[in-house]
């Protein structure tokens, strides 16, 4: 069975930081792109930040960039997003992405940003 699995949302107030993980099981992680993507009520699913195999290279949407961080542990199956600054915009369900030949996906964790 493959799995990916979201833990670290929450609620935090503006300004905060949270570290999401995706912890990844019944694959070859290390030859997977980790991706993280997010959906806000209303909108369309948006790439967040994503990682190569080897960790030599990221990207992120403008809307994150200098706030967020992805990186990945091949030793230990599992991806990161560290998230600091963050705004009410960052609002949404948090999905954890595989992606090779297909797409794999988590079920999504919450991040509220509210005072």
């Amino acid at each position: 069975q493959v799995y990916l699995v979201e833990s670290g949302g929450g609620l935090v107030q503006p300004g905060g930081s949270l570290r999401l993980s995706c912890a990844a099981s019944g694959f070859t992680f290390s030859k997977y792109v980790m991706s993280w993507y997010r959906q806000a009520p209303g909108k369309e699913r948006e790439l967040v930040a994503a990682v190569t195999k080897d960790a030599d290279s990221t990207n992120y949407a403008d809307s994150v960039k200098g706030r967020f961080t992805i990186s990945r542990d091949n030793a230990k199956n599992t991806a990161y997003l560290q998230m600091n600054s963050l705004k009410p915009e960052d609002t949404a369900v948090y999905y954890c992405n595989a992606r090779r030949l297909v797409n794999l996906w988590g079920q999504g964790t919450q991040v509220t940003v509210s005072s």
